[in-house]
């Protein structure tokens, strides 16, 4: 059996980048032992501090598997300084110095953590990201990023940019390479806004949904970026663009559901206004409830064109079902037409989202 032996540099270490560590922590030994892989973490950073090690960091000393993160954050906290530069010297001085390849996890949602991505390429290191921002940004950037990933040999994995763990992207890239076209998509993409929609009742307001989504870590720290649609927007340039469509986030019509007054201001400035919108959602939970209809918000990508809306579906709609944090994709192409593929599950969660850095990590190592 040829063993696999891939270098780690994990940046973030927050829910996501976190769990991910655990789950590297509890299947490093039975992926050695039972496939010859061997993921060698090398390097743990964040914008706070940073641990590196060529020869590899014993997760074991760290007492991850056993101790959760608790015993892992104190050690990490008085670990060397961190910023960007040093993050970027240390992962460069790495490839350096180690022989097999090198791949940057990136854990954050930070702009300038994937603005480093094209260097990072360029020295001949791998990129997984659960960040967003490259693959929904400036579109000659992020059509540079997968060139260059083509041409040095190295690969650029976001999977987890869209459906957490859901192999959207995946499928995606297998029925264009096969040939097929994508010609219309349907999606129910964030997590968090499935989860409040389908918590709200007459015992569950608006606001208190938000709150709950907020608690049970499905929504950002800060709420008002998924609650804004800039999320679900992000994520479906991304399918758009892996699509074969040159989609950019201006692009994009965007039916929103808060005005944009709630997003003015600090952070608590929106906790306190937002009471103000239950009245008007609860009028709108018993118009649809009296139809039997639900609230989804849907992205559409339609031969190109881009929207997003807060939209009220009926039981003969696939997303109808949709529980919770779940996520729904309907790809229409020329061969899964008029029926289209579906993908369906959870779309959101600390959990899934780690494994699907997870499983972009073990395809850079040839598995």
């Amino acid at each position: 059996m040829q063993q696999h032996k891939l270098n780690i540099v994990l940046c973030g270490t927050g829910t996501v980048g976190g769990t991910l560590l655990q789950q590297i922590a509890q299947q490093q030994q039975s992926l050695f032992r039972e496939r010859d892989i061997l993921l060698n973490v090398v390097g743990i950073v964040d914008i706070f501090n940073i641990m590196t090690n060529s020869r590899g960091i014993n997760l074991e000393e760290l007492k991850i598997k056993d101790n959760g993160l608790s015993t892992f954050r104190e050690i990490f906290s008085k670990c060397p300084k961190s910023s960007l530069d040093i993050i970027h010297s240390e992962v460069l001085s790495l490839r350096d110095q180690l022989i097999h390849p090198l791949v940057f996890v990136d854990c954050t949602a930070s702009y300038e953590i994937a603005d480093l991505y094209q260097d990072f390429i360029d020295h001949n290191i791998s990129i997984v990201c659960a960040n967003k921002v490259a693959a929904s940004g400036d579109i000659e950037k992020f059509n540079r990023l997968k060139t260059t990933a083509t041409n040095n040999g190295v690969m650029y994995k976001y999977e987890t940019n869209v459906g957490a763990g859901l192999p959207i992207i995946r499928t995606i890239d297998h029925l264009i390479s096969s040939g097929d076209k994508i010609t219309k998509i349907e999606a129910v993409l964030s997590g968090t806004l499935n989860y409040i929609f389908t918590h709200l009742s007459k015992d569950c307001t608006f606001s208190q949904a938000v709150q709950k989504a907020k608690e049970a870590h499905f929504s950002e720290p800060d709420p008002r970026i998924d609650l804004s649609g800039i999320d679900v927007i992000r994520k479906l340039v991304i399918l758009a663009r892996e699509s074969g469509y040159a989609v950019s986030q201006e692009d994009v019509e965007k039916h929103l559901f808060v005005p944009d007054e709630y997003f003015e201001g600090s952070l608590d400035d929106f906790w306190a206004k937002l009471p103000q919108l239950d009245a008007h959602f609860e009028e709108l939970r018993k118009e649809v409830e009296s139809k039997n209809e639900h609230l989804r918000f849907v992205a559409k990508l339609d031969n190109g064109k881009c929207s997003v809306s807060l939209e009220k579906v009926d039981i003969m709609h696939p997303a109808y079902t949709l529980e919770g944090s779940n996520n729904i994709i309907l790809i229409h192409t020329e061969r899964y037409n008029p029926h289209p593929m579906i993908i369906q599950g959870y779309g959101a969660g600390a959990g899934v989202t780690a494994a699907g850095v997870f499983s972009d990590i073990l395809y850079v190592a040839g598995v």
